[in-house]
């Protein structure tokens, strides 16, 4: 008899397992369909909605590589190098083997100019990958800009026709020393001594400056309503500054500051929605707001390359439709009761029903929190039957 109570028990508690399993299940059904969403919308050139969907569906299921993987290459569509790398790196933590984690990561590093890092992250995915030969072709890329970037001072230097030789003439050679000196101050003084450039999306602004080595500490930020101020001193170098009026009115304590090893990323939030059409101030140009999507109870049709539509809400109350009058029986009829129980209930509802099902061992199913709040709740087995704990 104890043994028939001991198996009943056992199964008991096997379909509670299914319960809890049954929910996990469900989030994860629900994030593979909005992986297909971000696809569509990334196949239709739409890569602001699809890093929307594959956000949505990361919160769903945050364990799955693919979907940081794959955002991260629609950021990378959209110029968010340095949101991609961070994907490219969540993938690569959750799934070490991906391989096109690593491509996405090499791809967006690139794009930074952190050639050695991208370097790093491709050979690291040729491991997993040998056949592709992208990894080959982007490693073959780094080296020619290291190589580039190594060479950069020597190739200045030559084009201006300056080179040294040894003389036995003294004077000669003190004068042509002197010269070169000379030719060296004169290339610094006419030349910035960092490049910058800009690109802008409809909240922000965001500024580059090709500043290689910097240390956070030799570099000052201030921002104003519609100034930007950027000093950098280097101990032994005379100091950098840039500081333009902007082209519009931005929020300063929504500003961010990024010191790359290659590097400096400004992020400016703009106060207003307006296209900038340059980044510096002029008074020959009027500004032009930029148009937003309004919210509405139908969503807006996005552009497409494919000759087909989806009235998604259509859909949407297609699927809820089926699901209701969809009939299931046995355990799959329980389970969806409890779920729709659940999904309808308040928060207090909720509270009270995960509190009893855990605490009785799956007998007791409740959905009153003034009665289970206050107290533990006992199992209560079917009659006949006997609760018993095991120990493993």
């Amino acid at each position: 008899m104890n043994e028939e109570k001991g198996l009943e028990e056992h199964s008991l508690l096997r379909n509670n397992t299914v319960e809890h399993t049954s929910t996990s299940t469900l989030q994860i059904e629900m994030a593979k369909e909005l992986e297909k969403k971000a696809k569509e919308a990334f196949f239709d050139d739409d890569f602001a909605l699809a890093v929307d969907f594959y956000s949505e569906a990361i919160k769903l299921d945050p364990n799955d590589a693919h979907l940081f993987a794959d955002r991260a290459q629609a950021h990378i569509k959209l110029n968010a190098f340095t949101e991609a790398v961070s994907d490219a790196n969540n993938a690569i933590q959750l799934n070490p083997s991906l391989s096109k984690a690593y491509i996405r990561k090499g791809t967006a590093c690139m794009k930074l100019e952190e050639y050695h890092t991208a370097k790093v992250a491709l050979q690291n995915g040729a491991a997993f990958a040998p056949d592709d030969l992208r990894f080959s072709k982007l490693i073959q890329e780094c080296d020619r800009f290291i190589s580039e970037e190594s060479n950069g001072l020597v190739s200045t230097l030559s084009s201006n026709g300056s080179h040294l030789s040894i003389r036995n003439d003294g004077v000669a050679k003190e004068a042509e020393e002197d010269s070169l000196v000379s030719q060296i101050k004169e290339v610094t003084i006419n030349r910035p001594k960092y490049r910058h450039e800009y690109y802008q999306k409809p909240e922000e602004v965001v500024v580059t400056i090709f500043a290689k080595g910097i240390s956070a500490k030799d570099l000052v930020v201030d921002f104003g309503e519609q100034i930007l101020s950027v000093t950098i001193d280097v101990p032994g170098q005379d100091a950098y500054r840039f500081q333009p009026r902007l082209f519009g009115k931005i929020i300063p304590n929504n500003c961010k500051v990024v010191v790359l090893s290659t590097k400096i990323e400004i992020r400016l939030a703009k106060a207003e929605a307006i296209n900038w059409t340059s980044l510096e101030y002029s008074k020959d140009t009027l500004p032009t707001k930029i148009s937003m999507p309004i919210v509405q109870s139908q969503r807006p049709s996005y552009p497409s390359s494919k000759a087909r539509t989806k009235d998604w809400d259509k859909l949407e109350a297609l699927v809820k439709k089926e699901e209701k009058e969809e009939k299931l029986d046995g355990d799959a009829g329980l389970n969806k009761l409890f779920r729709d129980i659940y999904q309808n209930a308040d928060e207090d509802m909720r509270r009270a029903m995960s509190k009893s099902f855990v605490e009785s061992n799956g007998t007791v199913l409740s959905t009153d929190w003034k009665e289970v709040g206050s107290k533990k709740v006992e199992g209560s087995p079917p009659d006949g039957l006997e609760l018993k704990k095991w120990e493993y």
